[in-house]
């Protein structure tokens, strides 16, 4: 029996084929190859198609498939992980009405500062556990403003898995964890938000069916089945945004347990038993995975809109596309702290810790004839530990104090000067673990279909591949003091 969990990247999909019995992956494969674009028509806008995502995830299905390492009507269950607070709107035959408006979009900021203000502070934190930022409803509202003629056409508006998941099954549904990304949840009331709606004039009606999680959202066609060689009448049983999907992946479902990530963004993800939210909304709170009434279980989400992203801009604009292996070789050649270069990876859009500022990546202290690209290479590895270990102390300052932190092996982890930078800057120790968005969305989907009873059933074979230890504190301390003195020039 096959699991098939499916990750939507901003670069790229990622499709896994889990066995069910072993927990063992048996194959996987990425599309496309190169990293998809973000389309960025004004400054501080980033949009991708939906149907491009839909497009790449068939591709990369075919493309497993090809593998040839099992048989794809086995497969029993789907899975889907997505990127998180993305727009998608249709008209009432399901179509697409425009570009998705993705996560690291900046335009809907102002927006989202007026909501807070007219639905207040306190009452927004403590019901929401956000301001509404630059989320979501916000970007709703701003193509209500601006686009009205699409806005009136608009029936249904979901998340990126949303969509995906209805073109598998011709079924729209969402759930709180969903609504809860996109600030349309009110977790005091535990329903849609009269706040948020009455502020925007939003008609409850565009909202999909809400369902749990873990649960069926619809069987899978058998056109699309046939197109991809699945058997159809499967259920898509697990849709979850990409970092609550990451900690599910790393096992952290309970309170006090915690996660990271640092692909095209960065983040720091813990599990809290409160209604956990930061007065100065610079971290975020969402209803984790397994969030239910009853046993609540917040997300505490802690997101650095440039991380990757500025490495893989220093990749093909500075290392004439070098492979990040030969690049991470460089940057050990350099000391720590880079003789003093100091870079800001903040190029990203606005940044939530940083009060929804854009900040814009920075280069300083630049030395023209002491400095090399191995120097950049390794500032830029340093910066983003940096700006982990800034939004960390903001956590602390939240009563997410970790004793180790679990991450996949992939992505920036990948690298020994990174990894090093990480948990020396931070002082948490790193387990790094084999588990990636797309195998846990595969056992999520092994969850929500009863293959798995629970959680514990799903992971009971995992294991740690690596732990990292801080060693070299009172070498990197001084790097991430001098890098905090030159941010905050800057805001």
């Amino acid at each position: 029996m096959l699991l098939l969990g499916i990750d939507i990247g901003t670069s790229s999909i990622k499709v896994s084929v889990v066995d069910a019995a072993s927990r063992q992956c048996l194959a996987t494969a990425t599309y496309p190859e190169t990293e998809s674009a973000i389309q960025s028509p004004q400054p501080g806008w980033a949009e991708q198609s939906p149907d491009m995502w839909w497009e790449h995830v068939q591709q990369a299905i075919r493309k497993a498939n090809a593998l040839g390492l099992y048989n794809p009507k086995d497969i029993k269950a789907i899975g889907i992980a997505y990127q998180m607070h993305g727009l998608v709107m249709v008209d009432q035959q399901k179509k697409l009405l425009r570009p998705s408006i993705i996560w690291c979009d900046s335009r809907a900021v102002p927006i989202g500062e007026k909501a807070f203000k007219k639905i207040g502070k306190k009452k927004a934190l403590t019901h929401l556990l956000n301001s509404p930022g630059n989320f979501t409803a916000s970007k709703l509202a701003w193509v209500k403003e601006n686009e009205p003629g699409l806005f009136n056409k608009t029936d249904k508006i979901m998340l990126p898995g949303d969509y995906i998941a209805l073109q598998f099954t011709g079924t729209l549904t969402t759930s709180i964890a969903a609504l809860s990304e996109g600030i349309f949840w009110d977790f005091k009331k535990n329903r849609l938000s009269e706040d948020v709606f009455d502020f925007f004039g939003f008609d409850k009606n565009l909202i999909p069916a809400i369902q749990p999680v873990f649960s069926d959202h619809g069987q899978l066609l058998p056109a699309i089945a046939g197109q991809l060689s699945l058997t159809p009448g499967i259920p898509v049983s697990y849709k979850a945004g990409d970092q609550p999907n990451n900690a599910l992946s790393l096992n952290v479902m309970e309170p006090g347990e915690v996660a990271a990530t640092a692909g095209t963004s960065g983040v720091i993800y813990g599990v809290s038993d409160q209604l956990t939210y930061d007065r100065k909304s610079r971290i975020n709170s969402f209803a984790h995975v397994n969030h239910r009434d009853d046993n609540i279980r917040t997300g505490v989400l802690l997101c650095i809109n440039g991380t990757g992203i500025l490495n893989s801009w220093v990749r093909n604009q500075i290392a004439n596309h070098e492979d990040y292996m030969v690049i991470n070789d460089a940057a050990a050649s350099v000391p720590a702290g880079s003789n003093g270069l100091r870079i800001l990876p903040f190029g990203n859009g606005a940044e939530r810790m940083l009060n929804n500022k854009t900040v814009g990546a920075q280069i300083g202290n630049l030395n023209l004839n002491l400095h090399t690209r191995a120097h950049v290479y390794r500032a830029v590895q340093e910066g983003i530990a940096c700006a982990f270990r800034f939004g960390l102390d903001i956590m602390r300052e939240n009563a997410m104090n970790p004793r180790v932190i679990r991450a996949g092996n992939s992505n920036m982890f990948l690298s020994p000067v990174f990894k090093e930078a990480f948990v020396n800057i931070t002082g948490v120790p790193v387990e790094l673990h084999a588990h990636d968005g797309s195998m846990g969305a595969a056992l999520g989907a092994g969850i929500g279909s009863g293959i798995f009873k629970d959680a514990g059933e799903a992971f009971d074979k995992a294991h740690v591949l690596a732990t990292i230890e801080p060693c070299q504190q009172e070498k990197y301390e001084p790097v991430f003091q001098a890098w905090k003195k030159w941010l905050d020039k800057f805001i």
